[in-house]
C-alpha cells in the first residue's frame, strides 16, 4: 500500500477506485466494504485506493470534541496496510473542506486532484457540507461529473449485521473485550511508554511496568484486571494488568496502567511497549490487606495464564 499525504504534490495518472472514510479502528465492517472496493477495481481494471484523515472532522469543527479512537493514525494506517488496498490518501481536512458541498467535494478533490473514476459509498455513510446529501445526489452528481458512484453492499452475517465504530467503543467502555476483539477482527491494544512507579509491585512479589499512554485521544478500557500479551522489542509475551487507581496501595486520584509481565525480569524503563488485551478478569477494589491483595493477585495470574493459554 502506498501512502499519499496531504502536503505531498502527487499527480493521479491512474484512475481510482475509492471510498472515503474516517476509518477509526479498521474493523470487520471496514474491511468488508474494502473486499468489495477490491472486487470492483479488479473487474475494472482499476487501482484502490482508501481516502481517509489525518484529524477526526468533529475535533476540527469542534473545538472541545476530545475523540475516544479505537486507533491512533499510525494504527489505522498499519491496520490499512494489512488490508491489500493499493493507495491510502490522507487528506488535511479543516474548516475550509468541511464548508465544500458533496457536489464540491466530489468535483474538486476526488476527480479533478485525485482522479478517481468510481466511488463506493458505505451503505450509511454521509459527506458533504452538514451532510445533508445521501447516495442518490451522490449518484446524480456523479453522472455530472464523471464518477460512478456505487452503493456498498450491507454487512450481513449470521450473528452480527451491523459494525460500527461506536459500537466498539461501547463494548470497550463495557470491558468486554471478546466482543470487543470479535468485532474489531483483531485484538484491541495501547502503546506507551515505560515510567517510573512506586515499585511496591516488586515487593508483592508481582513486579509491574508502569505504561504511560501518550494519545490522549486513545480510548483506554475501563478499570478492571485483564489478561494480555505483551509486546517488547517484536517479542511477545504472556502478563496481566491493572488499569486503576489502587485502592489498596494509595488510592491515588490519577488513573494508574501497570503490566505485570509474567517470568521477565529485564529492565525496560522509559521503552516502548505494546499491551494487547485478551479478556477481563475481575473489576479492581480495595482488599483489607497487603496479604489479600497477594493472594488475588495469586489467582488472577492463574486465571490469566488459563484464558491465554486456551485461546485460539
Amino acid at each position: 500500500m502506498k501512502l499519499i499525504y496531504p502536503n505531498e504534490k502527487y499527480v493521479f495518472d491512474n484512475e481510482l477506485v475509492a471510498t472515503v472514510g474516517f476509518f477509526d479502528g479498521v474493523h470487520l465492517g471496514h474491511r468488508f466494504l474494502l473486499d468489495e472496493l477490491k472486487r470492483i477495481a479488479k473487474y475494472q481494471n482499476r487501482l484502490s485506493a482508501v481516502i481517509t484523515f489525518n484529524s477526526h472532522p468533529r475535533k476540527v469543527l469542534h473545538a472541545d470534541f476530545q475523540p475516544l479512537l479505537l486507533t491512533t493514525f499510525d494504527e489505522k494506517i498499519e491496520q490499512l496496510s494489512t488490508t491489500g488496498i493499493d493507495y491510502c490518501i490522507v487528506l488535511d481536512f479543516s474548516i475550509e473542506m468541511s464548508k465544500l458541498s458533496a457536489y464540491d467535494f466530489l468535483n474538486n478533490i476526488l476527480f479533478k486532484q485525485l482522479n478517481v473514476k468510481t466511488l463506493l459509498v458505505g451503505h450509511d455513510h454521509r459527506f458533504g457540507h452538514n451532510r445533508t446529501d445521501g447516495f442518490p445526489e451522490y449518484e446524480k452528481y456523479g453522472e455530472q461529473i464523471g464518477i460512478q458512484a456505487i452503493q456498498a453492499t450491507r454487512l450481513s452475517l449470521p450473528d452480527c449485521t451491523h459494525i460500527s465504530s461506536s459500537d466498539i467503543r461501547l463494548a470497550l467502555k463495557n470491558a468486554d473485550i471478546k466482543l470487543t476483539n470479535k468485532l474489531l477482527g483483531y485484538n484491541y491494544t495501547i502503546t506507551g511508554k515505560v515510567t517510573d512507579g512506586l515499585k511496591i509491585g516488586r515487593k508483592l512479589g508481582f513486579p509491574t511496568a508502569n505504561i504511560e499512554v501518550t494519545d490522549t485521544e486513545k480510548q483506554i478500557p475501563t478499570k478492571g484486571v485483564y489478561a494480555v500479551k505483551v509486546q517488547i522489542e517484536k517479542v511477545w509475551l504472556n502478563g496481566m494488568l491493572n488499569i486503576g487507581n489502587r485502592p489498596t496501595i494509595d488510592n491515588s486520584k490519577k488513573r494508574s496502567i501497570e503490566v505485570n509481565i509474567f517470568d521477565f525480569e529485564n529492565d525496560i524503563y522509559n521503552k516502548n511497549i505494546k499491551v494487547s488485551f485478551i479478556c477481563k478478569i475481575r473489576d479492581e477494589h480495595k482488599f483489607d490487606s497487603l496479604d489479600e491483595l497477594i493472594a488475588q493477585l495469586n489467582q488472577d495470574k492463574v486465571s490469566a495464564l488459563k484464558l491465554l493459554n486456551n485461546r485460539k
